[in-house]
């Protein structure tokens, strides 16, 4: 062995056991927390296409019309295009410490337009799958190892879908639910000229869900402590950049849609303090207070100390 090599295997060694040391002390800190964690989630309008499903079949005795401003339709909010927003939050926060992301999409995919799947790439992404060679065995990169879906591989992390009613008193927020007020809008499209006199040319229907207020449950099959720390960081891009067409939620964007508040919700907190937290006449008790401090100053530094470890390693 050359001098030379052995000048570069020492630190190296040094780094490895920095990294076991490193790995002993999250494995301790994120056995503290829960597999279910939840994030807040409040936005003044939230449109998602068709994808919106309503209880209207519970018509017999409640104001069921769509397009009644009064109407009691409650529904579920389907993961997809929540899954969709965080996941991009996830992947922004990877190339923000230097990682590229794994692209949602196979490169051998039929794609509508060619030359974007490229361009993405250049924009700092990698191929799907291209972090590992056996993805049933290998881990690859931490968006792949959260998210899954290549090669019959499941993700790490189960997004459910957000259950939401018009009525606060209806809302279990513990099951990841929220209150929120559906309407069916109506969208026109009017001729321009005098003679006409703003005759309609072409109507279209819309579901929106109004003052949507709750959170969203989200289940790790695995925990890591980067699974955390990369769910922090990117729920806290998410809302930095809430407004940025890019990271709005759902569609509509240019009316003002889906622009979400949203944070995530102390990982330590226990049931009762889950719902305290959306209880309006209610405070942080001294324990949550106690519990914030312990998750700012000694949890989440740790956990995103664990994720710029997991991505400077690389896949």
């Amino acid at each position: 062995m050359s001098i030379e090599s052995a000048a570069f295997r020492i630190p190296r060694q040094r780094r490895s056991k920095r990294r076991l040391k490193h790995a002993n002390h999250y494995k301790t800190m994120i056995e503290d927390i829960d597999r279910d964690v939840f994030v807040r989630i409040q936005t003044d309008l939230l449109v998602v296409g068709d994808s919106i499903m309503t209880d209207r079949h519970h018509a017999s005795n409640g104001n069921y019309e769509d397009d009644d401003p009064q109407n009691q339709i409650g529904g579920i909010i389907p993961a997809f295009p929540l899954s969709g927003w965080l996941r991009h939050g996830m992947e922004e926060t990877v190339q923000e410490y230097g990682g590229t992301a794994c692209h949602p999409g196979e490169a051998n995919a039929n794609f509508m337009k060619d030359g974007i799947y490229d361009r993405d790439l250049d924009a700092g992404y990698h191929e799907k799958g291209a972090c590992t060679d056996e993805p049933k065995e290998d881990d690859g990169c931490v968006v792949f190892d959260l998210f899954g879906g290549f090669g019959g591989v499941p993700g790490k992390v189960m997004r459910r879908p957000i259950k939401f009613n018009p009525v606060r008193s209806s809302v279990d927020y513990t099951r990841g639910q929220a209150e929120g007020h559906y309407r069916r809008l109506n969208r026109n499209v009017v001729s321009r000229n005098r003679e006409d006199n703003r005759e309609p040319l072409r109507n279209a229907e819309i579901d929106a869900v109004a003052n949507l207020d709750g959170c969203w449950h989200l289940s790790f099959r695995e925990m890591k402590p980067e699974f955390i720390g990369l769910l922090a960081e990117g729920i806290d891009f998410l809302d930095a950049h809430k407004t940025d067409f890019m990271h709005q939620l759902g569609g509509a964007r240019n009316f003002g849609a889906g622009i979400v508040d949203c944070r995530l919700i102390n990982p330590l907190y226990e049931e009762r303090e889950l719902k305290r937290v959306f209880d309006r006449g209610k405070g942080n008790t001294n324990a949550m207070d106690e519990k914030d401090d312990q998750w700012e100053e000694e949890y989440r530094p740790a956990f995103v100390e664990a994720l710029e470890e997991r991505i400077e390693e690389g896949p």
